[in-house]
């Protein structure tokens, strides 16, 4: 019988994810040494090669391939052992940690945790801000149990790590400087700005929405400014320095700027929430994915 060694599994995991075995080990909080130990333990263990050397680098093999597919069965099958434990140990209670982006903060985790408190005072919170790849990483790592992100910037619906839940379609809107000729634009299209300055970050999940939205529209946004926080934005759409996309759980809350919904581009994001495969199951876990749903759905 092969002896499988889940804490070298995870090692095994860690280094498909991060590609080096120096970045394996900072992901880990272990040194590149203990990481190759444990990795060439573990290959010993199963009596096949794990690794070849490419350069200065390392591949993982089609055996090694072979055996993270079979792995993460066994990391799900173990989220859902631990799920039912911490259920009939902890019942209600326990703590669920989130890993979000900005503007997800304010519209959903905050009130979610809000009703939480009433319905659920048992289930504790904690947040954490973090971009979408970030938040996957740690997920995947075990450093948070919920990531909320962009579906654009997720990892696809075939991984076998997570479970995905799609909580929303937010969609854009667009902000206008006061006194903008359009504002009172009736039918208003995003092709009527094209000839506009806009505003939008330089690189990332905002630069490729604003980028793909106007392109469908027929032409190719002129950025004047790069920003990529949501204050520093409208600040500068208020002071009619230009035009910007805002997705509707910012624009809901946007003052001093004009807020126009188009009529007929619609374009949309879509809000995904995801945990690691198996450990849906967990109560407070549970709980908070269903407070989270019944926000999203309250906004619709």
């Amino acid at each position: 019988m092969i002896e499988w060694d889940i804490k070298k599994l995870r090692i095994l995991r860690a280094l498909a994810e991060q590609g080096t075995v120096t970045a394996t080990a900072e992901a880990l909080h272990m040194t590149p040494s203990a990481v190759s130990q444990q990795l060439t333990n573990l290959a010993r263990q199963l009596g096949v090669t794990l690794l070849e050397a490419e350069g200065r680098r390392v591949r993982l093999t089609d055996a090694a391939h072979l055996v993270l597919r079979h792995a993460e069965a066994v990391f799900a099958q173990l989220e859902a052992a631990d799920a039912e434990l911490a259920g009939y140990l902890a019942g209600d209670a326990g703590e669920v940690r989130v890993g979000a982006f900005s503007t997800a903060v304010p519209a959903l985790v905050v009130p979610a945790v809000a009703a939480l408190r009433t319905t659920r005072p048992g289930v504790e919170v904690r947040v954490r801000e973090a971009e979408a790849a970030e938040s996957y990483e740690l997920l995947s790592a075990g450093g948070v149990d919920l990531a909320l992100s962009l579906a654009a910037h997720a990892p696809t619906a075939r991984d076998a790590r997570f479970t995905r839940v799609t909580l929303l379609e937010d969609p854009l809107d667009v902000a206008l400087p006061p006194g903008h000729p359009l504002t009172g634009a009736a039918g208003l299209r995003l092709a009527d700005l094209s000839g506009d300055r806009w505003i939008y970050g330089g690189s990332g999940p905002w630069s490729e929405i604003t980028r793909t939205a106007c392109e469908a529209a027929g032409f190719v946004p002129e950025q004047a400014h790069s920003a990529s926080g949501w204050t520093a934005i409208l600040a500068m759409v208020e002071a009619g320095m230009g035009v910007a996309l805002v997705p509707r759980m910012v624009s809901s809350r946007a003052s001093g700027v004009a807020v126009r919904v188009l009529a007929h581009e619609r374009p949309t994001r879509h809000v995904i929430a995801a945990v690691r495969r198996g450990a849906e199951a967990a109560p407070a876990l549970s709980h908070v994915l269903a407070a989270l749903r019944a926000v999203a759905g309250a906004g619709r």
